[in-house]
């Protein structure tokens, strides 16, 4: 047992977690639990804990931890909920969503970063999850309806979020960041009856674009 790992651990969820206004004790277990650092590339386990994005290689990062447990935490997961992950990385919001959820499918559009994450989710030895290579804002992902989807980059505007909405089933909940530098909002999306969906400012932040995330509509004087 590597007793400053799960130091490390535990000061991430009590300093980093909580006092950003996340109570769900489903999620601080989850978090507590998960060893974070089998997520990380070798360069950067040290840092496994910090309150940091860290990069994981193909120019992409992992999210903050305390922005994870936020968008978690907004998503109100279900055991018996169909999960869709936009963006897996090297797996680790997937192993969160996999122990909240049913099933949960993982798309990332980097071949060798879904082989990392089903290595190292292989450890963990979750049930109900497959990591599929593709890019999810494609079209209908298949499997769709799901009862929430969860996208860990963000999109430039909230024009981007249709194809997405539509593949949520009634009462799904749908988490993303809209928005460019310097500053992005956080949404919950909820899909009330077929043809309404209500969105919810959840908090301001600022995270890397989705890869291939639709180009924003720029106007022309």
């Amino acid at each position: 047992m590597d007793t400053s790992i799960d130091s490390a651990r535990f000061n991430m969820v009590q300093q980093q977690i909580r006092p950003w206004n996340v109570a769900d004790d489903r999620v601080l277990s989850i978090m507590a639990d998960i060893p974070r650092e089998q997520f990380v590339p070798a360069a950067y386990r040290n840092l496994a804990y910090a309150d940091i994005e860290i990069p994981i290689g193909e120019g992409q990062t992992m999210l903050a931890p305390k922005v994870v447990a936020h968008m978690l935490q907004a998503l109100d997961i279900r055991t018996d909920d169909k999960i869709l992950e936009i963006g897996t990385g090297t797996g680790y919001v997937t192993a969160c969503l996999s122990h909240l959820g049913g099933h949960v499918v993982g798309m990332e559009i980097h071949a060798s970063l879904a082989e990392q994450a089903r290595t190292a989710l292989q450890a963990l030895q979750p049930q109900r999850l497959e990591v599929r290579v593709g890019d999810g804002l494609e079209g209908p992902v298949n499997g769709h309806p799901f009862d929430v989807i969860a996208v860990t980059g963000s999109l430039p505007d909230t024009a981007a979020l249709g194809t997405l909405e539509r593949q949520l089933a009634p009462g799904g909940r749908l988490f993303t960041v809209v928005g460019e530098e310097p500053v992005m909002e956080a949404l919950l999306v909820t899909r009330v009856t077929d043809r309404d969906f209500r969105r919810q400012s959840l908090f301001e932040t600022s995270v890397p674009a989705l890869e291939k995330a639709p180009e924003p509509e720029r106007f022309v004087f």
